[in-house]
C-alpha cells in the first residue's frame, strides 16, 4: 500500500498541544477591526481548541499527526 498524504493546508493551520488536542487560529482578526470592540479583538487573538465534531476530519487530514 502506498503512503497516505498529509493535507499540508491543515498541517500549517493547526498545532498540537501537550495533551494531544489540536488548536486553531480564530477567524476575523485580519481587517475591519474598527467596528469590533476591544474584548472581541482580544478574544480573537487567542487560539481555540478544535471541536470534537471536527476531530474525525482532522485525523483524516493528518494521518501521521503533526511534528
Amino acid at each position: 500500500m502506498p503512503k497516505q498524504k498529509t493535507r499540508k493546508c491543515a498541517a500549517k493551520r493547526l498545532k498540537k498541544t501537550g495533551t494531544g488536542k489540536y488548536m486553531h487560529y480564530r477567524a476575523g482578526n485580519r481587517h475591519i477591526l474598527t467596528k469590533k470592540n476591544r474584548k472581541r479583538k482580544r478574544r480573537l487573538g487567542k487560539d481555540a481548541e478544535v471541536k470534537s465534531t471536527e476531530m474525525r476530519r482532522i485525523r483524516a487530514a493528518l494521518p501521521y499527526g503533526l511534528k
